[in-house]
């Protein structure tokens, strides 16, 4: 076994604290890495704190992981050690159904296997993520990073970068399309780099003035805030795509009401409560609603070669593992941008 420093939740009231842990031993196809940097996501908070229900502890949270590969199983074949590699989101999947064999792992009619807070496929290991010194995972869920990227800018792209760049390149978005934003945070200023570099007109739709300046600062050509009534109005039947990125409870008609005809509503937001959807608004143009999650393997590695070619990464602010506690309560003001980031020196050091 391996042992391995990290940060874990002991239960829902307890804040992260040290814990110490064993990976198991690679077997023919795994592959060892060193952990650099981890993101942090909102949904680490969430199910720290048991939010969505079913949470299992101890939790390790974390699944925007990067670092070097130090080892690699007999039978590895994509990768060999002092390669910058990342893992996102899942670790595993049952690979034999449908959307497993077309590299969609991320809808396994099995259910994927998470990076952490749940089991691995033998039914009795509890998967720990990436605030932590090392981990194992198959080599199939573990993505070539390149070298010429910043690390921890590349560690949010495992999640916020994957979760906004599937949707867009699903519809396809190119040169001359109308792409609109609404909600920017950590998807949101991903999904307008993505959408800027794959050669669309970008607006910001947001609720605060405030924002105006970083979402032009992040590419965007446009910015409209999405409380003025009048404003809005002039966008109704304007964009091709309307990327939903509010976690907020809201109401989807206000940005249907911006779709031309045959105009996609991508969901990749969550709110709490059901969102209310205007069906006249949808019949009007022919719209839709599409939902979205993450990417699969081949997608994801698409993604950071992508990101790679236009030099794309995260905004991040990288922090000790020792300040996660104070992150995650900044993190519920939205006082971050884009994104925390751990540097995992400071555990290794500890």
């Amino acid at each position: 076994m391996i042992p391995v420093k990290a940060f874990a939740a002991q239960n829902a009231a307890a804040p992260l604290a040290p814990f110490d842990f064993e990976r198991r031993e690679l077997r023919a196809n795994d592959v060892l890495i060193d952990i650099l940097f981890s993101g942090v996501c909102h949904s680490d908070l969430h199910q720290v704190r048991d939010e969505w229900g079913g949470s299992m502890y101890p939790m390790v949270p974390g699944h925007e992981i990067v670092g070097k590969v130090i080892k690699v199983g007999s039978e590895v074949k994509k990768f060999v050690p002092g390669n910058t590699a990342g893992i996102g989101v899942m670790v595993d999947s049952c690979r034999e159904c449908k959307p497993c064999k077309n590299h969609m792992e991320q809808y396994c009619a099995e259910g994927m296997t998470g990076t952490y807070n749940g089991f691995e496929r033998d039914k009795t290991t509890i998967a720990q993520g990436g605030y932590s010194t090392q981990i194992v995972c198959d080599e199939r869920w573990v993505y070539h990073v390149a070298d010429s990227l910043d690390m921890a800018g590349v560690a949010p792209l495992l999640c916020a970068g994957i979760t906004t760049y599937s949707p867009l390149k699903y519809d396809n978005v190119k040169a001359g399309d109308k792409v609109a934003v609404a909600g920017l945070g950590g998807l949101g200023h991903m999904a307008v780099k993505f959408a800027v570099a794959m050669g669309a007109e970008v607006t910001m739709l947001s609720t605060s003035t405030s924002k105006e300046a970083d979402a032009r600062k992040l590419g965007a050509h446009n910015f409209v805030l999405s409380t003025d009534e009048a404003a809005m109005k002039k966008l109704e039947s304007h964009f091709d795509v309307v990327l939903d990125a509010v976690s907020g409870n809201h109401d989807y008609e206000i940005y249907l009401k911006l779709l031309d005809v045959s105009g996609k509503l991508l969901v990749v937001g969550l709110p709490k409560d059901q969102p209310k959807v205007n069906t006249f608004e949808l019949i009007k143009n022919r719209r839709c609603i599409i939902g979205s999650m993450i990417g699969g393997t081949a997608e994801t590695q698409e993604m950071l070669d992508f990101c790679a070619e236009k030099n794309i990464v995260a905004d991040v602010e990288v922090i000790p593992m020792q300040y996660i506690n104070e992150a995650y309560e900044r993190m519920l003001k939205n006082d971050v941008k884009y994104r925390f980031v751990i540097d995992m020196a400071s555990l290794k050091q500890a």
